[in-house]
């Protein structure tokens, strides 16, 4: 039940820092890897404790941060190892499409958040730079869930953040749950 603090560089380079296509990552479920279509494996990613959500939105203990958590279910293996891995996606204004922000920070590398035998959450938090005199942006995170044993990737989704998720640690305030976060 970690968190994670990531600096990020200002945003009034947003517009030139666009990553991959607003598709790529836009919160479209990845296929499943390897067992994906077993029933075991389809009940994995169909789990109400399969989720991602922005748990802190510039709170006024927090100003500039935003907090993503994610909640995965376990495979009930437990030598499996659950990874989750953390981006921010910016809403371009002229065509209203999710855009991976790709400054540096934006993004973690795929974190192990404990074995398979129980669900699990983790989040990371995102300082942002706003630059005064620049619009604010709209904010959402994608949070990558992976199932692995070994090397080897069992099961694979995305899903990007929504609201109404119940955080167990590191929300605020308490029980602050956003699909999208404004900062700037």
């Amino acid at each position: 039940m970690s968190v994670r603090s990531r600096p990020i560089a200002a945003l009034a380079v947003l517009g030139c820092l666009a990553g991959a296509p607003a598709g790529a990552l836009a919160g479209s479920p990845a296929r499943p890897r390897a067992a994906g279509t077993s029933a075991a494996a389809r009940a994995l990613l169909r789990s109400r404790e399969l989720w991602a959500t922005i748990d802190v939105c510039n709170a006024p203990d927090q100003p500039n941060v935003l907090g993503v958590r994610g909640s995965m279910p376990g495979d009930a293996q437990a030598h499996d190892t659950m990874y989750m891995r953390f981006r921010l996606q910016y809403l371009d204004k002229t065509t209203m499409r999710w855009v991976n922000l790709a400054a540096s920070g934006a993004s973690t590398p795929f974190l192990a958040v404990g074995g398979g035998a129980s669900s699990r959450q983790d989040g990371s938090s995102f300082v942002i730079a706003p630059v005064a005199g620049q619009p604010a942006f709209m904010l959402r995170g994608v949070v990558a869930f992976q199932w692995r044993r070994g090397r080897t990737v069992l099961e694979s989704i995305t899903r990007p953040t929504t609201a109404g998720h119940q955080a167990l640690a590191g929300a605020d305030p308490a029980g602050f749950s956003a699909a999208s976060c404004q900062i700037g």
